[in-house]
């Protein structure tokens, strides 16, 4: 009996013959037989089930039979032979194997298990117990880890749902009573109001000298909303403020990395607070008076101001904020000028006197004066006020007993008449031309459609007991009402046609003596306020947020003395006032870049 073969690889050769039974099987020559059969192993049955094209690849392994040895390393403690001897894996092969026991996938396994034990053997001792702590013990499943991996990945993708719910249980938590209150906390502090000037500003009316902490805390909470033009997102309760891994952000500091450049760009709206400004030369340096200074303007379309007095003179210079220098002047004898104005096209010049009912146009492309004696149905005896509309068209005179006179301005001929309860104590129109705004002496305000000359809306300018001034911005959404006790009501425009007690948005208290001049710049961002009562009696506000700027005028520095007169450039560049010692001061305002 011949004794058992392994399947190591080795060549064998035998004395026996080849059978024909070993020709009928395809066995290849000098295959060892027993007994006049072929003796198979277990891979020898497996090879001879597979597929022909998966026995051709695998042929040339087994002829190989053995694996060649592997070299021990150093430091392992075992010879080289030993390495090579645990590295093959000798499958026994009996006498007489069932090719029905064993299928392609056992072989496949083996193969897959051989080569594994190939690349473990290669491994340091200290990486294949690395790969044990991460991995495992995977050492007779490799599906297992793959398992494993699958369900990490589910884990990592299921995290995000776990951070809302906890996120929902971090809200629940904060939305809950307190255990404790303090008992203090309960009783209502009162502020002070009027010991700190930031919280003066904030004030509404007198009533207000003394809030509660609660109601202070409103204010300012509108105070912020106001000057930020509603709430903020960030300041929104529950908003999610996005995270810079968002793929937009991602996209806008791609955009910012390919660009270079100013980044930072100026407002276009006016700030508040510090008005920046530069005094310049008096724009009437170049023909210097004693006498007070009635009116100051700006002309509509040229690089022009025009400076009149009390000294029978009307000049015009032009303005460069530098020497300013004299363009024309003209003298009316006799005539001490109470009130100058140019035409809404800027190509005459009116001008009306203190004791006299003429009124002199001065055609300044022509440059003829014209004199108008007698305005047919007009029965004034002085003509002093007067204003002229926005498009040009009409001319309103403000004469005694209440009467307000429209006239065309093209022929200055009298369209009709309008009466109040009371003396007229200022008129102004509309942005728009359509309606006409009366101030009355007992604080009373008319409003008058142009048109049918019929009153429209009648009101009370609240707590005014004796108008003085009123004024329309330019945008026509404010409407400013000043008083002989120091107080601008500055209301919102569409408030004054429909309601008969309307409350004005903010009162300015800044002065203390009768408003006489009142003008908005042509952006609706500045209001000029000014009393001729007293030195240095002039603020300007802010608008919308109805602040003072803090820098003008400036603090110890008396340069503007009584002020009569106030005017803005048409694109607001300069701003212009008349004072008593009869000079025209002249002030640049940086933020607007025109004239």
């Amino acid at each position: 009996m011949l004794p058992p073969r392994s399947c190591a690889g080795k060549n064998f050769h035998s004395s026996h013959a080849a059978s024909p039974y070993t020709r009928k099987i395809g066995l290849p020559r000098g295959t060892p037989t027993r007994g006049g059969a072929a003796e198979l192993s277990g891979s020898d049955v497996a090879h001879l089930r597979m597929p022909p094209e998966r026995r051709s690849r695998t042929k040339g392994d087994r002829r190989a039979g053995a694996m060649p040895r592997r070299k021990a390393r150093p430091g392992s403690g075992s010879t080289p032979g030993k390495a090579a001897r645990s590295s093959q894996r000798t499958l026994p092969a009996g006498p007489k194997a069932a090719p029905s026991a064993i299928s392609a996938a056992e072989e496949e396994s083996r193969l897959r298990q051989r080569n594994r034990l190939m690349l473990e053997n290669d491994k340091p001792a200290a990486e294949r117990c690395l790969e044990q702590l991460v991995f495992g013990d995977v050492e007779d499943d490799e599906d297992a880890l793959l398992r494993r991996l699958r369900s990490s990945r589910g884990h990592l993708h299921g995290s995000s749902d776990d951070s809302e719910v906890e996120d929902e249980a971090v809200d629940n938590l904060s939305q809950k009573k307190p255990v404790w209150v303090d008992e203090d906390d309960e009783d209502e502090e009162i502020v002070d109001m009027m010991n700190n000037r930031f919280r003066k500003d904030m004030m509404k009316n007198a009533s207000e000298s003394k809030l509660s902490k609660d109601k202070l805390q409103k204010r300012l909470k509108e105070e912020f909303q106001h000057a930020m033009g509603g709430v903020p997102d960030w300041a929104e309760p529950g908003s999610k403020r996005k995270t810079s891994s968002d793929d937009e952000s991602e996209e806008d500091e791609d955009d910012l990395l390919q660009r270079t450049g100013n980044f930072i760009s100026t407002s276009t709206s006016l700030p508040r607070g510090i008005l920046k400004m530069k005094n310049c030369r008096p724009a009437n340096a170049e023909r210097p008076t004693t006498a007070r200074i009635s009116s100051v303007q700006f002309h509509p379309g040229a690089q022009v101001v025009m400076v009149s007095g009390v000294d029978h003179a009307i000049s015009l210079f032009q303005v460069d904020g530098k020497t300013n220098p004299k363009i024309q002047s003209i003298y009316l004898e006799k005539f001490p000028i109470f009130k100058a104005c140019f035409s809404a096209n800027g190509e005459e010049v009116l001008a009306t006197s203190m004791h006299s009912k003429v009124i002199y146009v001065y055609d300044m492309i022509a440059g003829k004066l014209i004199p108008v004696h007698q305005v047919r149905g007009l029965k004034e005896k002085i003509v002093k006020r007067f204003e002229v509309s926005p498009d040009g068209s009409f001319l309103l005179i403000s004469g005694i007993a209440g009467f307000s006179h429209l006239l065309s301005m093209k022929t200055k001929e009298l369209i009709g008449s309008m009466k109040i309860n009371g003396r007229i104590s200022a008129s102004t129109f509309s942005s728009d031309s359509k309606r006409i705004y009366t101030s009355s002496g007992n604080g009373e305000v008319y409003v008058w459609d142009v048109n049918s000359r019929k009153c429209i809306n009648r009101f009370l300018d609240e707590g005014s007991l004796y108008g003085l001034s009123i004024a329309a911005s330019k945008n026509g959404q404010y409407v400013a009402c000043g008083s002989k006790s120091g107080v601008v009501n500055i209301y919102n425009q569409d408030s004054c046609l429909q309601q008969t007690n309307p409350k004005p948005i903010k009162a300015i208290m800044n002065l203390v003596t009768g408003v006489t001049s009142l003008a908005f710049n042509p952006t609706t961002e500045i209001l000029a306020v000014a009393s001729r009562k007293m030195k240095e009696a002039v603020r300007l506000v802010h608008l919308p947020s109805c602040t003072v700027f803090s820098n003008f005028p400036v603090y110890k520095k008396s340069t503007l003395s009584r002020v009569q007169t106030m005017d803005f450039s048409p694109r607001g560049g300069y701003f212009a006032l008349g004072n008593e010692q009869g000079k025209a001061l002249l002030y640049r305002l940086h933020h607007y870049s025109d004239f």
